[in-house]
């Protein structure tokens, strides 16, 4: 909407707005909240040469939930003290539109007339807010232009056009740390779930183990050591299940870091928590649409769960191998193995059902083979676009 002006103003309309796009594509990569907010900052300080930046975000309680600054040391900004309040110029800009631009700013009649101790001192001033269907969700502060005495109208209407996508991002970015937190009580649900099912069996079979050693304490000493050494197996299982639970309660960053990495990280864990033997083979290693690598994720997950559970082997091993669109994911072990056709297996003993469902969603088809005695495997082929 600025593009004409930009262009009239000083010849250097085609670089401003190479710049302007580069710092939408910067902030465009970002996925969480703290990291866009940065990038917007500091791209706004870049794209006008000042000195100084800030972008503050409006709690609705009179100060701001968030103010990130560019320019100023890390080492200022903590001798500073405490986040603003959104009163005098900083507040003008969180409550009218219209975009503040001034040789000084101390001329402001909403100047607040100091600075705290260790504060930068600054001159120039270029405010814009940041809308979002009309509504101000925070504003950019900029001060002390290098070079010039004073932030020109092309540095105003460039700041604007970044403002406009910022906005955009940041609530992208509050909605993607949305979905994050109700993905985490989707699993904070399942995980009570598992709880109930493995724990707390465990701790029941524990206490009744207890009790059968007190009662063949006086008259049965040998068998009453028997059952203290179940107990004390049946402890150790709970711990390391309640390990891995916890771990579980640690949202994945798949958003983040990817099928592959996300994978890597939780078998690292499982191997501290379990001391299993827990290989994995990676065969390319591309993005997938999210969708699809939550998914791949949860079916791996779930057959390193039962492995790690049920084999009693020695040894996991976990294959990943993308060509093209074709991914196929594996998850093996050398335990007891046991009768895929089985009732029990099918139902919530190895998670069975859950698998076959999130196979069913990617477009692929789950294959279980085993018997018994000669270990397990759990194979998946999709094919899943980027």
């Amino acid at each position: 909407m600025h593009e004409a002006s930009v262009e009239r103003d000083d010849g250097r309309g085609g670089s401003a707005l190479r710049a302007v796009s580069d710092a939408v594509l910067a902030i465009a990569a970002e996925r969480s909240v703290e990291p866009v907010l940065q990038k917007i900052v500091d791209s706004a300080r870049g794209l006008v040469r000042a000195r100084y930046a800030a972008l503050g975000v409006p709690d609705g309680e009179g100060g701001f939930s968030q103010f990130i600054v560019s320019g100023v040391s890390d080492a200022t900004w903590e001798a500073i003290g405490d986040l603003p309040r959104s009163h005098g110029l900083l507040g003008v800009m969180l409550q009218d539109p219209t975009p503040i631009r001034l040789r000084d700013i101390k001329s402001h009649p909403d100047f607040r007339g100091w600075w705290p101790d260790r504060h930068p001192r600054m001159r120039s001033f270029l405010g814009v807010p940041l809308l979002s269907r009309g509504r101000i969700i925070g504003a950019f502060y900029l001060a002390s232009k290098i070079g010039a005495r004073e932030f020109s109208q092309t540095d105003q209407e460039l700041v604007e056009m970044l403002a406009a996508h910022a906005a955009i991002a940041i609530e992208n970015a509050e909605l993607l740390e949305r979905s994050r937190e109700l993905t985490v009580m989707e699993e904070r649900t399942r995980l009570a779930r598992e709880l109930h099912d493995s724990v707390i069996q465990t701790l029941f079979s524990a206490v009744f183990t207890a009790e059968a050693a007190a009662e063949l304490l006086a008259r049965d000493p040998r068998r009453a050591r028997e059952e203290v050494r179940k107990l004390q197996e049946l402890a150790k299982g709970a711990v390391q299940e309640m390990r891995s639970l916890v771990f579980e309660l640690r949202p994945a960053e798949i958003e983040v870091d990817g099928l592959v990495p996300t994978l890597r990280k939780h078998i690292d864990v499982l191997r501290r928590v379990y001391g299993t033997d827990i290989d994995l083979t990676v065969e390319g290693g591309r993005r997938l649409n999210l969708a699809a690598e939550r998914e791949l994720f949860r079916i791996a997950q779930e057959a390193i769960r039962n492995a790690l559970r049920h084999s009693g082997g020695n040894r996991i091993s976990v294959e990943v191998t993308m060509r093209d669109s074709v991914v196929n994911l594996s998850v093996s072990d050398d335990g007891v193995g046991f009768d895929p056709s089985s009732p029990q297996v099918r139902g919530r003993h190895l998670g069975l059902t859950s698998m076959l469902e999130r196979a069913h969603l990617l477009g692929g088809e789950l294959h279980v083979e085993s018997s018994p005695g000669a270990g397990a495997k759990v194979w998946l082929e999709a094919r899943v676009g980027a």
